[in-house]
């Protein structure tokens, strides 16, 4: 398949995201996709009724989390590639298109940095910041990676990259992972993942803006521990597949 024939599938996680969909919907080339999936945590700002409004494809969320909600997407999605873009206003909808060109050069996976120059974050504090600077030189220096920023969501994978990486199977691969679900983030799984398998990665720099509307549903102790145990387990137990 040459680069001009693949197709892409924007994928959105949302739970009450509607003020963010409505200035960011307007921005996104929709040319660009064959598919445009919200996958909805049961808002109830109305943001459902606003994303089918808009002639996108809604589909309600079966569990909890974004894991679950990246999960689902792609299950029920046909596209070679897969954008994962946050419809709160973090992301850019005008990096779409300079997103989908990079990967038709041929990598596996492209991800847009905040810390990649010139591009910046105004939505990290001080102490995100430092935990992504933190994890990005650990995830460098146990798997071989050469990041600038493995936590931020905004990312593009072939869907043979998702595969060949177990994306979707980590919330399965062992009990202790079904246990603690915050140690199966497709961002770091990804990061450690592509690494170790040698993947073709490229970043392409981009500013995160402020969130507009709703609240952060991070939380800092909590995934900053859950990424630990995601990292240390993946350094012992994950292997490349023969192939």
């Amino acid at each position: 398949m040459t680069s001009s024939q693949l197709t892409f599938a924007l994928l959105m996680p949302t739970l009450n995201e509607v003020n963010g969909l409505r200035s960011v919907l307007p921005r996104i080339d929709r040319s660009l996709f064959k598919e445009m999936i919200v996958v909805d945590g049961h808002s109830t700002d109305g943001t459902i009724e606003y994303a089918r409004e808009q002639g996108l494809t809604v589909l309600l969320q079966p569990g909890i989390g974004l894991t679950d909600a990246q999960e689902h997407a792609y299950r029920h999605s046909t596209a070679d590639v897969l954008i994962m873009f946050t419809p709160d206003g973090n992301s850019l909808p005008e990096l779409l298109a300079p997103l989908c060109a990079k990967l038709a050069e041929g990598y596996d996976m492209v991800i847009v940095s905040r810390y990649l120059p010139p591009a910046k974050s105004e939505d990290d504090d001080v102490i995100t910041a430092f935990g992504n600077w933190m994890f990005t030189r650990i995830i460098n220096l146990l798997f071989g990676g050469h990041y600038t920023d493995v936590l931020v969501g905004f990312r593009g994978y072939t869907r043979a990259a998702v595969e060949r990486m177990g994306l979707p199977q980590m919330t399965t691969a062992s009990r202790f992972r079904r246990r603690f679900p915050r140690m199966n983030s497709w961002e770091t799984g990804s990061s450690i993942r592509a690494a170790r398998l040698k993947l073709k990665v490229a970043e392409i720099p981009g500013d995160e803006p402020k969130r507009i509307g709703g609240t952060r549903k991070l939380s800092i102790i909590r995934n900053g521990f859950g990424t630990v145990f995601q990292i240390l387990y993946d350094f012992f137990f994950f292997r490349p597949p023969t192939v």
